[in-house]
């Protein structure tokens, strides 16, 4: 039977085969969903990287809470309720008692710490949401404590803001609560049922892996006996396709319900398709321009100081950004706690020349500008590049994949990077400035690569302290108002990172598609329906 299945869904890839000008039309209980899964490497929700995956994992693992894609408060899910501590050292979760895994096994507080244990103990990407919070696997039988079969306690390594952690354990990967019956009965070896977790699942989700084929697809199928409502969709296939026009042809011909990777030019000749949505959302972090302060050219704040005034920022936010970003120029996400309008700045030519001479470069100098082979990153570096050059800066363009631009930014090895990131999957300024601004140690020893601050030799020993003392304010007036202060001073001392447009997701729909989540970060299928 599932063998016969499996054969029946992929008849459905066969349907793009029709020649164009045949409008299909996928099923009223299926939905097709085009992405990008060269991301996609691994299911175990320990290794997973990248919002591809977790767009995955949203939809066949629960939380014990989850963000609320309306306005990102943290909201039920595994646990119907919660209380923190007084002393603010730890939180007590209630679980459902209604709560099953796809398996049948009951979901229990024993899953929960497990889970988290099991976190640890791998020690892969997804561990540093925990790592640095101070949470360790010697620690672990201490912070997560099963008290009886839906009592879950975690206790705070160290001070922290315990509404962080909420956002954190609402992020499927260091959230992800796991069936710990069926992945020890999958052990191989001690693996903790890693290896067939990178193929299966065994979560508590609205859906179930049937089955998926690295780069080509992924099949969900709904979960009858679920414990919440029950997803109006039989079955989800999530196809692999990285090409922005073969989306939007299928996209118009019906062949697809959903297309998450149309590149800007593609998006802009859908707009006037009534039977197609185009949706954007707040995404996660920021496109930036960075320095590496271990150049000395760099390390001088007047130098760092012109580069904000060789940016149009306008410009760009109206010729190259559209459906990638939004013009910002703050290192914290549009409406977190204590987040600051823009400082205003705006292209300037004559003054960067101004800092340039009084930073010892009244001709300007050369250097290299690395930047992403892809929109919008090569679009944004031209016109950044035509921008410096008219300060006497000329920039080289090095283009290349990810590995090689971050890569070379992981070695502290570059001079002028335009990249993404600086945080932002949880709602929480700590998120963003742990990313950018924050580094404990700047040897090179160290290998901080997670902190982009570190990435580009940034140190500061005030500005640590202060992201600090804003972490574990109670008061959340008193918060805010440290968190502006911390925005100030970065701005004083003129950080290594300058952040010209925050991201957005944008992805199309056909029209009778309701329901859809545009964030990959949010994403669920369970609330989509067809309205036909």
């Amino acid at each position: 039977m599932r063998h016969f299945f499996i054969k029946a869904v992929l008849g459905v890839l066969l349907a793009t085969a029709a020649p164009i000008g045949v409008l299909a039309e996928t099923p009223a209980d299926q939905l097709v969903v085009a992405t990008t899964m060269s991301n996609i490497l691994t299911l175990d929700p320990a290794a997973i990287t990248g919002r591809e995956t977790v767009q995955v994992l949203n939809n066949i693992y629960d939380t014990l809470v989850i963000l609320s894609p309306q306005d990102r408060s943290v909201q039920p899910r595994l646990a119907e309720r919660w209380e923190i501590a007084e002393d603010r050292k730890s939180i007590r979760f209630h679980l459902r008692a209604d709560a099953k895994f796809a398996s049948g096994n009951p979901v229990t507080a024993g899953d929960v710490a497990w889970s988290l244990k099991r976190l640890l103990a791998r020690n892969l990407a997804q561990s540093s949401f925990l790592k640095t919070r101070g949470f360790t696997l010697e620690n672990a039988d201490k912070a997560f404590v099963a008290e009886d079969d839906h009592t879950f306690v975690i206790n705070l390594a160290k001070p922290d803001d315990p509404n962080l952690l909420l956002m954190i354990l609402a992020q499927n990967g260091p959230g992800s609560i796991l069936d710990s019956k069926t992945a020890l009965e999958n052990e191989k070896d001690g693996d903790l049922g890693a290896a067939w977790l990178t193929l299966n699942s065994a979560g508590s989700g609205p859906f179930t892996l049937t089955q998926w084929k690295s780069n080509e697809y992924i099949i969900l199928t709904r979960n009858d006996d679920y414990w919440g409502e029950k997803a109006a969709m039989k079955r989800v296939l999530m196809r692999h396709l990285p090409e922005s026009q073969s989306q939007r042809l299928l996209l118009e011909k019906g062949d697809i319900d959903v297309a998450y990777s149309l590149q800007a030019p593609d998006l802009k000749s859908l707009e006037a398709d009534k039977a197609i949505t185009i949706a954007s959302t707040p995404g996660s972090g920021f496109y930036y321009l960075s320095v590496s302060m271990k150049d000395e050219r760099f390390a001088n704040k007047k130098v760092r100081e012109a580069l904000r005034y060789l940016i149009d920022y306008e410009g760009l936010d109206k010729a190259v950004m559209p459906y990638y970003g939004k013009l910002h120029q703050r290192p914290l996400s549009t409406g977190v706690i204590g987040a600051l309008p823009d400082e205003g700045y705006k292209l300037d030519v004559e003054k960067a020349k101004a800092l340039l001479a009084e930073a010892g470069y009244p001709d300007g100098f050369k250097t290299t500008l690395r930047v992403l082979s892809e929109d919008p990153f090569m679009k944004a570096a031209t016109a950044i590049q035509n921008t410096l050059a008219q300060a006497g800066i000329q920039a080289e363009l090095i283009s290349g994949s990810g590995d090689q631009i971050y890569g070379a930014m992981r070695e502290r090895n570059f001079e002028l990077l335009l990249g993404r990131g600086g945080g932002g999957q949880q709602p929480h300024p700590d998120n963003n400035l742990r990313s950018i601004a924050y580094n404990p140690d700047n040897s090179d020893d160290a290998k901080l690569t997670n902190y982009q601050s570190w990435r580009t030799s940034f140190y500061d020993e005030k500005l640590n302290k202060l992201i600090e003392e804003a972490l574990v304010e109670r008061d959340p007036a008193k918060q805010a108002k440290l968190y502006e202060g911390v925005q100030a001073y970065m701005d004083e001392i003129v950080m290594s990172i300058q952040p010209f447009s925050e991201v957005v997701d944008t992805a199309a729909f056909r029209s009778d598609v309701k329901g859809m989540i545009v964030s990959p970060w949010l994403s669920r299928f369970e609330g989509v329906a067809k309205e036909r």
